[in-house]
């Protein structure tokens, strides 16, 4: 008998498509709108002031909007700061600000 193998490479060529397809697509954590990132220069002080790394992740939020000028329903992944410009200028101004092309998240 075939021994226990978890290797993607053992499984037959169709398995293989289909476990490869199945699998979520990853991103990064980045604001489809401004481009902020984490920042992984922040640093934690304690009481007695010894320095520690840490990470500072951006406050993203999966948003649908809506595009007056394209007509169309906008699926993005925005920082909270991109959703008050976007609420202070609209979406097509915000994204001409930023040098956005919203045809490409267009659902």
């Amino acid at each position: 008998a075939a021994a226990f193998t978890t290797s993607r490479a053992a499984l037959p060529a169709p398995a293989r498509a289909a476990v490869a397809s199945a699998a979520p697509e990853m991103k990064f954590r980045v604001c489809d709108l401004t481009g902020k990132r984490r920042n992984a220069k922040a640093m934690t002080v304690t009481f007695s002031h010894t320095r520690n790394h840490k990470v500072q992740k951006v406050n993203l939020q999966d948003r649908r909007l809506y595009w007056p000028e394209g007509q169309k329903y906008v699926k993005m992944r925005l920082s909270t700061k991109a959703l008050k410009t976007i609420a202070k200028y609209g979406l097509g101004t915000a994204a001409k600000k930023y040098e956005i092309d919203l045809e490409q998240f267009a659902r």
